[in-house]
């Protein structure tokens, strides 16, 4: 018992249960975001490695659903469409999680903040912000390893997908149903990498499963404010999470 709450007191980790609630709920209304809302708040009150590694298993469980809400058909033809962005997001998922204790972690989140929150901005005010089809290729490699090297080190490598799929101007199921796939396929790779550098042992594993009941029932629960969200207050929801998380993105780095 005490392995599962992670060295934390009875109200600390009732916390962290409802984080884990609250994350999966905006998962599924959104399709994206668990990672940085978990990492955000768990790492106000434990060690980030640790705050890391409990967002793990709630992140793999809950895109198994996200991916395959639509069948295995649609998630394999996902995975073939997306295929450059996915391989350069494992790699760079792979690579950096062998260095996390390295390199600082702040210069990270502020180059990446930057760009995600003026993005979002411009978006919501109205300002035309698209990828040229002809540079298409060129973005899903750049994006996707950019999105991996990032999310070995914190445990979050959506945003890169999110502004190119929101720039190709792809609909909502699909655009939830890739981020499933990226996300699934990350979160694999994010556990192995993580279980070869000692970040997830049996103490953090216990911990991490602990938060999945309260992620999946989240999740569900936001799947119905999903499908309440028609294409354009979809993508304007979207637009103000992705503000949020550069915002915060910020934050950390600066402070």
């Amino acid at each position: 018992m005490d392995s599962m709450m992670a060295g934390l007191d009875p109200a600390m980790f009732a916390v962290a249960l409802v984080v884990a609630a609250v994350a999966g709920f905006v998962k599924g209304a959104v399709g994206f975001a668990m990672p940085m809302i978990m990492i955000s708040a768990l790492s106000s009150f434990m060690p980030p490695e640790q705050a890391l590694a409990g967002l793990v298993l709630p992140t793999l469980v809950t895109n198994v659903s996200q991916a395959l809400r639509q069948g295995w058909g649609e998630a394999v033809g996902t995975t073939r469409t997306y295929w450059r962005f996915l391989t350069a997001m494992v790699v760079g998922i792979a690579l950096s999680a062998q260095m996390m204790a390295e390199v600082p972690v702040a210069v990270l989140f502020v180059a990446l903040g930057l760009p995600i929150t003026a993005y979002a901005t411009s978006q919501l005010a109205g300002v035309p912000l698209v990828l040229r089809l002809e540079h298409r290729r060129g973005a899903e490699w750049g994006l996707g390893a950019l999105g991996g090297l990032y999310g070995g080190f914190s445990g979050v490598w959506g945003p890169p997908m999110l502004v190119y799929l929101a720039s190709t101007g792809v609909g909502k199921v699909e655009m939830v149903r890739a981020l499933g796939v990226a996300f699934l396929l990350g979160a694999v790779v994010l556990l192995a990498s993580h279980l070869e550098t000692g970040v997830m042992d049996a103490g953090t594993l216990a911990f991490s499963a602990a938060l999945c009941v309260p992620a999946q029932m989240g999740m569900v629960a936001g799947y119905r404010a999903q499908d309440r969200l028609d294409q354009a207050r979809f993508r304007r929801w979207t637009m103000v999470v992705l503000v949020v998380m550069g915002l915060n993105l910020l934050r950390r780095g600066l402070m």
